[in-house]
């Protein structure tokens, strides 16, 4: 465990440059494999590692079938010392061929807490990590993360097929002291629009010259898109970036950021993890986070440099009915996913036909803000029940209903759990201004007692274990 931005790449990039030193034939030069979860996180890492002339790539669905079969030759050739691919490439058969000829000496496991299904970013196929490590020979494996709790550090080490004796934690903590932890209760849209305002045009400059960068986190598009339309007539300039823009728009946007062409963004959360911009001054939260592993990875792009950053959290007791309704969307009951794969199975005919409009209706009615749908499709891909890479025109059911969505009483057990995150957001918008000390007990840090597998006392890198 270690802070965001505190460098957890570099402990498997170095090894990976150590190994590819090694003296070997080209074809059986040993391999370092990474398991990242978004394409976006693992394609900036492969391009940071391109321009220093390191031999790193990365194969994935934003690839075109030709430039995928091009880059398994690569592969298998030798070509490349260091490898990124989300969980998902181990069900293509051509990927098992390929890296079956190479010889995977260490495997890392970025952004660790999407194993745990008490994390905040669950992935079913992080649960096959130790079938997986068993294919590729059991090589050294480390999981790094920045947010994970007790519970979930234990349940990664479970879930890679390891035992307590076989592991050890190295806990750096979670502290970066130079973000100023802030938290402004506002009553009324029209007092949160004049504090998002008012430090959008503070006129501190970054060394660059240009003005200082932030992010502002919006929980609703909606939302986000009224505030820009205000502060836009308030004369205050800025970037939109949220999932109903398109892949260019979204890029173009994202690249712009970077540049510091321009100095603000406002986002929801699909911004952030592939964000690596050194000198953002200020993470702004418009709206109550469902969760404290989501905020904590939200103001973790600020500061990276170092110098004194500003985190704020504009806290509306009313913000918490949007997390509520968005606790209900994300855990549709058993019943619904019952539902849901016997109209895949059954009608399937009619489902190509008419598409997320007509299962809507048949699982909700007319209610068309129900979005479990999304959810609960998302869920059969990541399954892989049904295939992610098409639309419902040519959707197939490739297996059973998991027990995962099956059982009302596991179904029941993560909406739970996704109540007490939400319940632990209020608490520390509670804390009495001790904001630091609550965030570091969440995640364990001086309990490792908690952990029953971790080593006596929580260790730090430093010199004599690094």
């Amino acid at each position: 465990m270690m802070p965001t931005g505190g460098g957890k790449s570099l402990c498997f990039q170095i090894p990976a440059l150590m190994l590819a030193d090694e003296d070997s034939p080209c074809d059986t030069k040993p391999l370092t494999l990474v398991l990242s979860p978004l394409i976006a996180l693992m394609k900036d890492q492969v391009d940071g590692l391109q321009s220093r002339g390191i031999a790193a790539t990365f194969i994935n669905s934003s690839l075109s079938s030709e430039q995928r079969r091009q880059r398994y030759d690569q592969v298998a050739s030798g070509k490349y010392s260091l490898l990124y691919v989300t969980p998902e490439r181990f069900r293509k058969a051509e990927f098992l061929s390929v890296i079956a000829k190479r010889t995977v000496r260490l495997l890392a496991v970025d952004e660790a807490h999407c194993i745990s299904e008490w994390g905040h970013d669950f992935r079913p196929d992080y649960t096959k990590l130790a079938e997986f490590r068993e294919l590729l020979g059991n090589p050294t494996t480390m999981a790094l993360t920045a947010t994970a709790t007790p519970d979930v550090q234990a349940d990664i080490v479970k879930q890679l097929g390891l035992e307590p004796s076989e592991c050890r934690l190295f806990h750096e903590g979670i502290g970066r002291p130079n973000l100023e932890l802030i938290v402004e209760e506002v009553w009324e849209r029209e007092e949160k629009l004049n504090k998002i305002g008012e430090r959008m045009r503070r006129p501190g400059k970054a060394e660059s010259g240009k003005a200082e960068s932030g992010i502002v986190y919006f929980s609703l598009i909606r939302t986000l898109e009224e505030v820009s339309e205000q502060l836009r007539g308030l004369g205050v300039d800025h970037l939109c970036y949220h999932g109903d823009l398109s892949r260019s728009d979204r890029r173009w946007v994202q690249d712009a950021f970077m540049k510091s062409e321009v100095a603000w963004v406002l986002a929801t959360n699909a911004f952030g993890m592939g964000v690596d911009k050194e000198d953002i001054r200020y993470v702004i939260h418009a709206e109550v986070p469902g969760s404290i592993e989501s905020y904590y990875q939200e103001i973790g792009r600020a500061g990276r440099d170092g110098k004194p950053s500003q985190c704020v959290l504009l806290y509306d007791q009313s913000d918490l009915e949007i997390q509520a309704e968005f606790l209900r969307w994300s855990n549709p009951d058993a019943d619904y996913y019952q539902r849901l794969y016997d109209l895949l199975v059954l009608d399937q005919i009619k489902v190509q036909a008419f598409g997320i409009d007509w299962l809507r209706e048949k699982l909700s009615g007319k209610n068309r803000r129900d979005r479990r749908l999304e959810t609960a499709l998302g869920m059969l891909q990541r399954f892989g029940i049904i295939d992610d890479e098409n639309e419902l025109g040519d959707v197939v059911v490739r297996g059973e209903l998991p027990e995962h969505l099956s059982n009302a009483e596991l179904r029941s057990e993560k909406r739970l759990r996704d109540q007490k995150k939400l319940y632990a957001m209020v608490e520390y918008v509670k804390s009495n201004g001790d904001y630091r000390p609550f965030i570091e007990n969440y995640f364990g840090l001086g309990a490792a007692a908690t952990v029953p597998w971790a080593i006596q006392g929580i260790e730090r890198f430093s010199k004599d274990n690094a």
